[in-house]
């Protein structure tokens, strides 16, 4: 049965897979993101394969104008049936004494507080029709800290138990709610987090092969399809040769 997909930061790395994944799969998707530029070129590839597609420009950071959004969306698009909550960034590798206020507030705004605004705006949809499914993009990061990752580590484990706290809210419901915690996965992740530094970010992929936006894709688009007396809570997806978030071989 098609359904309808909302992903945020639809615009590259794991929110664009999941928007190719999720249209090839048959469904209708909503993209959200800030390049509008990106968000059209995206679309009208999607649309040129078949696929049904609407996108919507704004930042998760901004409630407002987020909020406006979604209200805003065609009355055949409400429905909302799968929330891709994927919108987030790490922002520097600096000790937490010497960290940037601007990059905290970065983190902190838009993978807690964007995912939590997305999650108030769209989830009550949901509980209404006793029909949903809540996809949180959250980190391996999330299970420990690692050098440097201080406070990008503290709102991916926000994520999870963000994710653990809705799935107990929606118990008596029919919605699923699954956390994604995905390794090193090579994308412009690390380059937003290096601020542009693209020789630095480089050098993370290095000696092994990461995964890639696709094998995360492929794992929320089977959570989403799965039977629906089955609800996929948690997912940790590595790459071969890394063990946890510190413990990566390269060869």
């Amino acid at each position: 049965m098609k359904k309808i997909v909302l992903i945020t930061g639809a615009t590259s790395g794991i929110g664009e897979a999941c928007a190719r994944k999720f249209a090839q799969n048959g469904d209708k998707v909503i993209l959200t993101g800030r390049n509008t530029t990106r968000l059209e070129a995206i679309a009208a590839e999607l649309k040129a394969q078949g696929a049904e597609v609407l996108t919507l420009q704004f930042d998760v950071r901004n409630r407002e104008a987020a909020k406006a959004a979604v209200e805003g969306l065609p009355a055949d698009w409400r429905a909302i049936d799968v929330l891709v909550n994927n919108a987030g960034l790490a922002l520097g590798l600096e000790p937490e004494y010497e960290g940037d206020y601007d990059d905290w507030d970065g983190m902190i705004d838009t993978n807690i507080k964007g995912l939590l605004t997305m999650t108030r705006l769209v989830v009550p949809g949901m509980v209404e029709r006793n029909s949903g499914h809540i996809i949180n993009v959250g980190s391996v990061a999330g299970d420990a800290a690692y050098a440097g990752g201080n406070v990008y580590c503290a709102t991916k484990a926000a994520v999870k138990a963000l994710s653990d706290g809705l799935r107990i809210d929606v118990a008596n419901t029919a919605i699923r709610v699954t956390n994604l915690k995905p390794g090193l996965v090579e994308t412009n992740f690390s380059n937003v987090r290096f601020h542009g530094d693209t020789d630095r970010a480089a050098k993370l992929y290095q000696g092994i092969k990461p995964l890639t936006g696709d094998d995360i894709a492929d794992v929320a688009v089977y959570a989403a399809n799965a039977p629906a007396h089955v609800q996929i809570a948690e997912v940790l997806i590595l790459a071969t040769h890394q063990a946890s978030g510190s413990v990566i071989v390269r060869k």
